[in-house]
């Protein structure tokens, strides 16, 4: 990937950083820092989650990690995507070059494999510093084998995992969006750009979609499929599920192929009711619209009487809340629904957009957390008098050293908190986690006062 197009993709045009003007362009990486996720694991993250297509890890062994299993990213049918590939460069190919070694090792998937739809190679920082031409390599291998070799140029030290995420959006539009056409015409057609079908959150938002008539061409890219991803350019609509990470993607397809998209968010009765009716207003079919309206009264009156029985448990009671993007500001809302306080909130991975939602929810004196130190949280929960921690699963053990409740609702849980069941499950794990009678216990004091410490002799 030459200069140009990276600085092309750092200058993201409906990004908050032009739209502000307060930066020309996103932040820079530094020089090694990596903590968070490189450009590498955002590329990895965005397209892993495409279940049948095989993922192809040119570099070092020590790149490879199995992205799909920390992000909790289910599939409905095929597992090829939980199979991790490397060339597994050594010393030799660093210095001679490792384009044969990639090509053999392209083969190889695609024989032992019976020929997936596609193959995805990632360039690592050791092969884009060596020069390996990716580009060239999977052209030679798609041309022979008639199967899509797709290269994404994701060297880890072009940037941080959101710019990784980009990357990742970039291939597909150069390679992969528009290369299909869907068998069948469909009035409705819909795609969720950065929904990765966590804890299997996406299947519960589906059979709504399926109640209205609308068609889910792909889910970008949470349990997606190659020629769903090739067939995304025959949407009427795109909606933005995640702020950050693939606002490329809906940007480049509204230019080129005149489909809108807006960004929502399915956390919470309210969000999801006011995502499923943007949806069908953008179709702009009045029909669709009214339809729409009833689906949602429906369903929120199908979990209203539980909701309320949970928000008794939960009125007033405080939570610290650190997250990040989307969820720093949908799940505010979400919480706010059952009559919770909400003091605090995480804005690492926030658009300026994302925290204007923030101060319009939570009062323009909202407190966002940028950088949550364990100590920094903890402080924070103690001086707001909270009740709860929600956070990311590394946070969970600053939450268990300091005895408080804890619920996880980052990528790495396995409740999913999508939708009307979702906002259901979500007052259900907050519930049941502040009324768990083991954190109280362990804050009380020892009954027989400091325990004593055994003493350690050691012969000499």
């Amino acid at each position: 990937m030459n200069l140009a197009t990276i600085r092309e993709l750092h200058r993201e045009a409906d990004c908050s950083h032009n739209a502000k003007k307060v930066s020309s362009s996103c932040p820079r990486p530094t020089p090694g820092r990596a903590a968070g996720g490189c450009s590498f694991d955002g590329a990895q993250i965005t397209l892993v989650p495409i279940t049948d297509a095989a993922h192809l890890v040119h570099g070092a062994s020590g790149c490879i990690g199995n992205t799909w299993n920390n992000r909790g990213s289910l599939s409905s049918g095929p597992t090829m995507y939980t199979m991790a590939f490397t060339t597994n460069l050594t010393n030799n190919d660093v210095v001679f070059g490792g384009e044969k070694k990639l090509y053999k090792a392209i083969k190889e998937i695609l024989r032992k494999y019976k020929k997936p739809p596609a193959v995805f190679v990632y360039q690592t920082c050791v092969t884009a510093m060596i020069g390996d031409d990716i580009e060239a390599t999977c052209r030679a291998a798609s041309q022979k084998s008639g199967v899509p070799v797709i290269p994404v140029d994701s060297p880890g030290f072009t940037g941080t995992k959101n710019f990784g995420n980009r990357l990742a959006g970039d291939a597909l539009l150069r390679y992969v969006i528009g290369t299909r056409e869907p068998a069948t015409e469909h009035p409705y057609n819909v795609n969720l750009i950065g929904e990765f079908n966590i804890a299997g959150e996406m299947w519960d938002i589906l059979p709504l979609l399926d109640r209205l008539g609308i068609r889910l061409i792909c889910s970008l890219s949470g349990d997606a499929r190659y020629h769903q991803t090739a067939m995304m350019h025959r949407a009427q609509v795109n909606m933005m599920v995640c702020s950050r990470a693939l606002l490329n993607v809906a940007r480049r397809m509204k230019e080129k192929y005149g489909i809108p998209y807006f960004e929502g968010s399915f956390y919470g009765s309210k969000n999801s009711s006011k995502a499923i009716k943007t949806i069908a207003r953008l179709m702009d079919d009045p029909d669709l619209i009214n339809r729409a309206s009833e689906l949602c009264e429906e369903e929120y009156e199908k979990i209203r009487p539980e909701l309320l029985k949970l928000k008794e448990r939960l009125n007033g009671r405080r939570v610290l809340l650190y997250t990040g993007g989307v969820k720093s500001w949908s799940i505010v809302g979400a919480l706010q629904e059952l009559g919770m306080t909400v003091i605090a909130t995480g804005t690492k991975k926030s658009t300026e957009e994302d925290k204007q939602r923030i101060r319009e929810l939570m009062g323009n004196d909202a407190t966002m957390i940028s950088e949550g130190s364990p100590a920094k949280l903890i402080n924070l929960y103690k001086e707001h008098r909270a009740d709860i921690l929600m956070a990311g699963g590394r946070n969970q053990y600053t939450a268990l050293k300091a005895r408080i409740p804890f619920v996880d609702v980052n990528q790495e849980r396995h409740i999913p908190f999508a939708g009307y069941k979702g906002h259901v499950n979500l007052a259900r794990a907050v519930a049941a986690a502040i009324e768990n009678r083991a954190f109280e216990l362990a804050r009380r004091p020892h009954p027989f006062g400091a325990p004593v410490r055994a003493k350690t002799f050691f012969r000499t």
